[in-house]
């Protein structure tokens, strides 16, 4: 592939197609993961192409509308130790802007394993995870409105936003527990325990 061929892409078909030549891949045949931990390409410069943080992802200021090229291009996502997030072929390495999470957690299931309960969540680009020690959820607190925002590792530096509706379902699972001398409000899975807030927040914050 020749430098920057990826920038000169005019739409968003024509940039799957050139990126799934360049990883061997061809989307829709692909079963696994590409492995962009071990590609070193050269960084080519950024290109036009966001994910909102409803999950939508926009090339050259227009949704991509057809969920194979997104799921393909999410594939070869990768986010450096700088905090920036790109795309990754092993010829090719080009910038794209993240406005919260690059994935968004859609569904979630609750099971009972060998660890206790367990919760596997489904992202709008077909991920399913189990969160667990290997993939852990975090917590925040955001804005002047101190919005409750849940994000479960996905792979690499890769996180997925959880959607409001999930996220009340995994708050339904929620109990007090002592976390390091402080009464927190938590969820498990997998064998861990995700503090999500102190317990003495829980009620302020539900209002």
């Amino acid at each position: 592939m020749a430098e920057a061929e990826i920038q000169q892409t005019g739409d968003a078909a024509g940039l799957a197609a050139l990126i799934a030549r360049a990883a061997g891949q061809t989307g829709e045949k692909a079963r696994g993961l590409p492995p962009v931990d071990r590609w070193n390409p050269p960084f080519c410069g950024d290109i036009d192409m966001e994910i909102r943080a409803d999950g939508t992802w926009f090339y050259l200021g227009t949704p991509i509308g057809r969920q194979p090229l997104v799921r393909l291009f999410s594939t070869v996502l990768r986010k450096d130790e700088d905090g920036h997030t790109y795309l990754v072929t092993p010829v090719e390495k080009v910038g794209i802007r993240i406005v919260d999470a690059p994935f968004v957690a859609v569904e979630m299931s609750m099971t009972q394993g060998e660890q206790g309960q367990l919760l596997t969540f489904r992202t709008n680009v077909g991920d399913v995870v189990e969160a667990g020690p290997e993939h852990p959820l975090r917590f925040v607190i955001h804005g002047e409105n101190r919005e409750l925002k849940p994000y479960l590792h996905v792979r690499g530096r890769l996180e997925a936003l959880v959607s409001r509706p999930v996220m009340y379902d995994i708050v339904e699972l929620g109990e007090t527990q002592q976390v390091d001398g402080t009464e927190m409000f938590c969820v498990r899975s997998g064998g861990a325990v995700f503090p999500i807030m102190p317990a003495a927040e829980l009620e302020a914050l539900s209002r």
